[in-house]
């Protein structure tokens, strides 16, 4: 049975309301033409030609961000990551190693040319749709008894989970029609 997604065949009924979630958050969020927000990868400090390259957040994409989830305009499901928003990163202040490493972040981002202020995800990992998988899963989507749920917090543990397509549901029409002023 083809899911209409990627060409690739499912039989797996959970996966495939999965993807008709998908589908329809894709489809609303580019109706509205909601904000979304860079997605990039960490590429580390290197050297090449006997020049040192310092660490770059490399653009590859925009997403939205639907919570717990990212999604691009594909339908591929991703695991919010990390994100930094690009500023100036300032001077070394030596306050403590999490404001330096925030600040390293800052300065990749803007080596990466992006936007004063524009938030830039990375670290982010494609959430495997395979039903064994997702079975297995202790991230964000996970499935239990034949539903699709969502954790959406790692302590929370399956108790507190959502079913999948409220949750995305819910997110998408926040980011589709905003509260005025937002």
């Amino acid at each position: 049975m083809e899911d209409g997604t990627d060409g690739r065949a499912t039989d797996d009924p959970v996966v495939a309301a999965i993807r008709a979630v998908l589908r329809d958050a894709v489809s609303t969020l580019l109706a509205s033409d909601a904000r979304r927000e860079a997605l990039a990868e960490y590429v580390p400090a290197r050297n090449a030609l006997f020049i040192r390259r310092e660490p770059v957040l490399r653009r590859i994409g925009s997403v939205w961000r639907l919570g717990v989830f990212l999604v691009d305009a594909e339908g591929v499901l991703r695991a919010t990551g990390l994100l930094v928003r690009a500023t100036p990163p300032g001077r070394p202040q030596y306050q403590s190693q999490s404001a330096e490493e925030r600040r390293a972040l800052r300065a990749a981002a803007q080596r990466g040319r992006f936007r004063n202020g524009e938030t830039v995800n990375f670290g982010a990992a494609v959430i495997d749709l395979d039903p064994a998988a997702l079975a297995a899963s202790d991230g964000p989507l996970f499935v239990r008894d034949g539903r699709a749920l969502v954790r959406w917090s790692p302590a929370a543990g399956d108790t507190g989970a959502r079913a999948f397509a409220d949750y995305v549901g819910e997110r998408v029409d926040l980011l589709a029609h905003p509260p005025e002023g937002a």
